[in-house]
């Protein structure tokens, strides 16, 4: 079984999914810690290399955590991948969405390439928002709820799923 947590920058994707996956005892895997640990900083790629390289570096991630199943936590951007959005068919997809406000608490210091402010994570967040929605099974405001309360919700939700399969 695989959980896809999908959603713009700063919706809590790792955080939230980390916990999920302990919930579920599965795995987790953050796309964007990957390309870290194997590629160095993801700035530093961008600067470097560039989006485009970037984003095949992303694809490549994105193609293995899927391959290894559990809870996955893809980047902001990752779904932009016309391969990665049919990937997704079998897995069950969880969109966190959060307000603008929220994410402004959050991105505080960040170091995000394409987020460096408010106003950019705004423009990102309404131009992927409807392939975010078309894409999930569950949508969750992650705005203002407690972390670990949006992971039992997120749990509750998977376990019903996988006992509607079992039937």
């Amino acid at each position: 079984m695989t959980v896809v947590i999908i959603g713009p920058p700063a919706a809590g994707k790792t955080r939230i999914g980390r916990r999920v996956a302990r919930l579920l005892e599965l795995p987790f895997t953050d796309t964007d810690k990957q390309i870290v640990a194997a590629h160095g900083p993801i700035p530093a790629i961008f600067e470097t290399l560039g989006e485009p390289a970037f984003r095949e570096i992303e694809r490549a991630e994105v193609v293995q955590a899927l391959a290894e199943g559990g809870v996955v936590s893809f980047g902001g951007g990752a779904v932009l991948n016309r391969a990665t959005q049919l990937d997704l068919d079998g897995c069950l997809v969880v969109l966190f969405t959060a307000t603008a406000e929220a994410v402004g608490a959050r991105l505080g210091g960040s170091n995000r390439p394409l987020v460096p402010d408010v106003a950019a994570w705004e423009r990102i967040e309404h131009a992927r928002h409807d392939l975010y929605a078309g894409l999930a099974d569950l949508t969750i405001d992650t705005s203002h709820r407690p972390a670990d309360d949006i992971a039992a919700d997120v749990a509750t939700w998977v376990r019903s799923q996988l006992a509607k399969e079992t039937v």
